[in-house]
């Protein structure tokens, strides 16, 4: 950790370009976590939930921007649903 510290004293350009590495680790890291803790077609645990994709919210967006989302149901598949319960 020291080395670290003396190489960089000595190289001072190397600075802005550590900064921005971590800038991105951290910003890559809360997105997967965001995504891992706020998504429904994202899974953990397999046995619990087995099929998210029956829980998905569709007048909510799915998507991280989402831009005219219009939505409305398909008569076919809400018979098949209709169906199978």
């Amino acid at each position: 950790m020291v080395g670290f510290f003396q190489i960089l004293r000595k190289k001072k350009e190397l600075i802005p370009l550590i900064g921005f590495v971590a800038f991105a680790a951290t910003g890559a890291a809360s997105a997967a976590i965001y995504f891992l803790l706020t998504k429904p077609d994202v899974i953990l645990n397999k046995t619990r939930n087995p099929e998210p994709w029956e829980r998905v919210d569709p007048s909510k967006p799915q998507k991280l921007i989402t831009i005219n989302q219009q939505w409305k149901p398909v008569e076919e598949l809400e018979y098949v649903k209709s169906l199978t319960k």
